[in-house]
C-alpha cells in the first residue's frame, strides 16, 4: 500500500459523489483527475454508505445526525488519524472552523485551506480576529476569486499575505468546438438569489415569442416555489456532473443572473467554456470567470429579456461570442493542478537544488577564543580547522559557545544556546555542523536539525580519550563525546581510534592530528644562528586557566627533573616549572626560537599517536622534537624528521650527540617540518573531515 502524505478534508455536508456532487467536490474531482500527487492522496468525506466516492482514495468518515457538533466531530476523526499517520499535508476545504481546531493542536503538517465562500459568512472566519489568526497561522490560503480574497482581508491591517493566493475553479477545454442547438440554459438552485425568477419570466416571453427555441433548467429548491410553465421549457432535477457538461456542449446561450454575491460562479466559466454566450450578472466574483462580453446592466427580468433577444436577433454575433468563449478559457484545469502540484512539492521535497560543485556551509561550534583575547590564537585547533575550511573554498560561520557559558543573566546556559543553534541553523541552514570539543547539543536539538535540514554533523576532540593512556578525565570525555552518538555522522579525536574503548561505531572513528597553519607555525627556527639554549620544554596547568596553580603536581615535572639530574651539561629552557609561569603565543615563540630542540611530552602514559597540541608549535616552526617511541610517531616520521626515544637514557644521549653537530639539528628541524605540512596542515585535515563525513 502506498503511505498517503497527503489528506483532503472535505466539508461535512459534501457529497463526494458523481450524481450528487457539489462543487467543493467537483473541484477536488478535476484537480485530482491529473495530479501527480494524487496516489499519495487520501480524501476525508461524510458519504452515505449507499452511495459510492467519485475515486477510490477516499474515507468516509461516517457522522451521525444525532451527534451535535457535527463539524468538531468530523475534524477529530481527521485528527486522530493524523496522530496515527503523520500527514505531510493537510488541505481542507471552507470550513475555517476545522483548520483553527487543527491550528490549535499545534500539528505538524502543513495546511493548505480554500474558501469557496464569502469568509465573512462562514462560521469560523467571520470575524476580523478569526480571520487574522488564520492567515497570520496557516501555511497557505486559497482564495477561489479576488472578490472572495477581499471579502476575506476587509477590515484587516493589510491587503495581502504572501500565504495566499487566487485559485479558481478551472475547466479541462473541449478539444473539438461542439453542435450548438436552439436552447436556452439555466442551472443552478432554482431561488431568488440565483435570479431564477428574473430568469424564469424572461425566458417564457422569449418562448412565445421565438417559437423555434427552448430553454432547459437543471436543479432544485425546496425551500422556494415558482410555477413557470411552457411547452418549451424542460425543468430536470439536479443531475450529475458529466451530464451537466453535456447540456451545456448543446445549448446556445447560457444564463446566469445571480442576485446575491457569488464567491466565483462554475456554471457561468463551464458554460462558456463549453461554447455558450454566457449573460452574467456582476454580483461577486462573477467577472472573473471568463472573458464576457455580456454582463447584464439592469438585473430584471425585462433586462434578461432584452439581453437574450439580442442574441438571438443576431446569429453572427451569438456566434462569434461562442467561439471567442469556446477559444479563449482562461481557467484551464492544466494550470490549476500544475499551481497546486508545485506548492505541495515544495512541501514534500523542501530542499534547494545547489550546484552540486559549489562547496559548503559550515557551522563550527567551539570556543575560538575571544574571551581570552586570542592569546591562545597559535595552539587553537578550531581557529586552525575553520582557517581550513575556509582555504578550501567552503563557507564557515565560527559561534563561540563559551562566550555564553559564564553570563550570569542566563538561568539554563544549555537550553538557551540550544535554542541559539536552532535559530542560527534555521537562518544559515548549514550543510555541516562541526562540534569542536564540546557536545551540548540536546537528542531532539540534533533531531531537528537533521530532519529540518538534511545536514550532517561532525565532533572532534583535543583531550585525553584513551583509558590506557590514563590521562586526565579521559572516562568524562568519553561519556560527553558518547552521548547521542547515533546521531553523530562522524568522530575526529586526537586520541587514536586503536586506544578506544567505547560504544560509537568503530566506522565513524577517525584519527585527528593537531593540524598547522601556513600563516601561524610560520617561522623556521632551523635558520636561526642565535640558539643559545639547547632544548626546549613547556607545561601549563590548563591553556585556559593561563598560570601555574599552587600545589599542582604535574607527572612530567619528574620526567624534567630526572633529565636535568642525569645530563647537566644540556642548557634547558623550562617553561611552567620551578615557578617559571607558562608564555603564550609570541612570548612562546620568542622563548621557542632560543632553542636547537625541542622536547614533546604529554599527561598521562604514551599511546599511539596521540600528543598535546603543543606538538604542532614545535615540529610547525622548524625545531627539532623529541616524543616517546611509544607513541608510534616513528611509523609516521623518520629519525632525521621527529626523534624517538625509548627512555631517559636514550633521550639524553640523542641530544648530546646532535649538539655536537648543529647541521644535522637544523637539517633535522628543517625536514620534520616539511613532513608535518606535508601530512597535516590544516587544509589536508579539515578537507578529511568533509570527505570522510560525506
Amino acid at each position: 500500500m502506498i503511505k498517503k502524505d497527503i489528506a483532503i478534508l472535505l466539508p461535512y455536508k459534501e457529497n463526494y459523489n458523481l450524481n450528487k456532487a457539489g462543487a467543493a467536490s467537483i473541484w477536488v474531482k478535476d484537480y485530482l483527475s491529473i495530479s501527480k500527487l494524487k496516489n499519495i492522496t487520501l480524501i476525508y468525506g461524510n458519504l452515505d454508505k449507499k452511495l459510492k466516492p467519485i475515486t477510490s482514495n477516499f474515507k468516509n468518515i461516517n457522522i451521525n445526525s444525532n451527534i451535535f457538533k457535527k463539524n468538531l466531530s468530523f475534524t477529530k476523526s481527521l485528527y486522530n488519524d493524523y496522530l496515527k499517520y503523520k500527514y505531510e499535508i493537510i488541505e481542507i476545504h471552507n470550513r475555517p472552523e476545522s483548520l483553527i481546531y487543527l491550528l490549535n493542536k499545534k500539528i505538524k503538517s502543513k495546511t493548505i485551506f480554500i474558501f469557496h465562500n464569502n469568509p465573512q459568512t462562514v462560521r469560523g472566519s467571520s470575524t476580523v480576529n478569526q480571520r487574522k489568526f488564520i492567515i497570520e497561522n496557516c501555511d497557505y490560503v486559497y482564495f477561489i476569486s479576488k472578490w472572495v480574497k477581499k471579502m476575506f482581508f476587509d477590515g484587516l491591517p493589510y491587503e495581502h499575505k504572501n500565504n495566499c493566493g487566487i485559485l479558481y475553479h478551472s475547466i479541462k477545454p473541449l478539444k473539438k468546438f461542439p453542435k450548438k442547438e436552439n436552447i436556452i440554459i439555466f442551472t443552478g438552485k432554482l431561488n431568488v438569489s440565483k435570479g431564477y425568477d428574473l430568469f424564469a419570466k424572461a425566458v417564457v416571453k422569449i418562448l412565445d415569442k421565438y417559437k423555434n427555441w427552448k430553454s432547459l433548467v437543471i436543479g432544485n429548491e425546496p425551500r422556494e416555489k415558482f410555477d413557470f410553465h411552457h411547452k418549451n421549457l424542460k425543468i430536470l432535477d439536479w443531475t450529475n456532473h458529466e451530464q451537466i457538461l453535456k447540456y451545456y456542449s448543446k445549448a446556445a446561450i447560457s444564463v446566469v443572473p445571480s442576485h446575491w454575491d457569488e464567491p466565483f460562479g462554475r456554471t457561468a466559466m463551464e458554460s462558456a467554456a463549453y461554447g455558450c454566450a454566457t449573460i452574467i450578472s456582476d454580483r461577486g466574483g462573477l467577472p472573473e470567470t471568463f472573458d464576457n462580453q455580456i454582463i447584464l446592466k439592469d438585473l430584471s427580468s425585462e433586462g434578461i429579456f432584452n439581453s437574450i433577444e439580442k442574441l438571438i436577433l443576431n446569429n453572427k454575433k451569438r456566434q462569434s461570442i461562442q467561439k471567442k468563449n469556446y477559444s479563449n478559457v482562461i481557467h484551464k484545469l492544466a494550470n490549476k493542478v500544475k499551481k497546486m502540484d508545485v506548492l505541495k512539492n515544495s512541501y514534500l521535497k523542501p530542499e534547494i537544488f545547489i550546484n552540486k560543485n559549489s562547496k559548503l556551509k559550515i557551522l563550527h561550534i567551539s570556543q575560538f577564543d575571544e574571551r581570552n583575547d586570542y592569546r591562545l590564537f597559535n595552539i587553537s585547533v578550531s581557529s586552525k580547522l575553520s582557517k581550513g575550511f575556509i582555504r578550501n573554498g567552503h563557507d564557515v560561520v565560527n559561534f563561540s559557545y563559551r562566550n555564553y557559558i559564564n553570563k550570569s543573566l542566563i538561568s539554563d546556559k544549555n537550553k538557551f544556546l540550544n535554542k541559539k543553534i536552532l535559530t542560527i541553523c534555521n537562518n544559515y541552514r548549514p550543510n555541516l555542523i562541526v562540534l569542536g570539543h564540546n557536545n551540548f547539543l540536546y537528542k531532539d536539538t540534533l533531531e531537528k536539525l537533521k530532519s529540518n535540514y538534511k545536514l550532517k554533523i561532525s565532533l572532534w576532540y583535543e583531550d585525553a580519550l584513551g583509558h590506557r593512556g590514563e590521562g586526565p578525565n579521559w572516562r568524562e570525555n568519553l561519556n560527553l563525546i558518547e552521548k547521542n552518538h547515533d546521531l553523530i555522522d562522524t568522530y575526529f579525536t586526537t586520541t587514536h581510534p586503536d586506544e578506544l574503548i567505547t560504544k560509537i561505531n568503530r566506522a565513524k572513528l577517525n584519527f585527528l592530528p593537531i593540524p598547522v597553519d601556513e600563516n601561524i607555525e610560520n617561522i623556521n627556527i632551523y635558520q636561526n644562528p642565535n640558539r643559545h639554549k639547547d632544548l626546549f620544554f613547556a607545561l601549563s596547568h590548563g591553556v585556559n586557566f593561563g598560570k601555574l596553580k599552587k600545589h599542582k603536581v604535574d607527572e612530567r615535572e619528574l620526567i624534567i627533573d630526572n633529565l636535568i639530574e642525569k645530563y647537566p651539561n644540556i642548557n634547558y629552557n623550562i617553561l611552567g616549572i620551578s615557578n617559571e609561569e607558562p608564555k603564550w603565543n609570541y612570548e612562546f615563540l620568542k622563548e621557542l626560537n632560543k632553542c636547537k630542540m625541542a622536547l614533546n611530552l604529554s599527561r598521562g602514559k604514551p599511546i599511539k599517536y596521540t600528543s598535546s597540541n603543543r606538538i604542532a608549535s614545535l615540529i610547525g616552526n622548524g625545531i627539532y622534537t623529541f616524543v616517546d617511541s611509544r607513541t608510534q610517531f616513528d611509523k609516521i616520521f623518520n629519525d632525521d624528521e621527529v626523534g624517538c626515544y625509548k627512555s631517559h637514557d636514550d633521550l639524553g644521549g640523542k641530544i648530546e650527540y646532535l649538539l655536537t653537530n648543529e647541521k644535522k639539528i637544523n637539517k633535522y628541524g628543517k625536514n620534520g617540518k616539511i613532513k608535518y605540512f606535508k601530512l597535516f596542515n590544516n587544509k589536508i585535515i579539515s578537507q578529511k573531515i568533509i570527505t570522510k563525513t560525506f
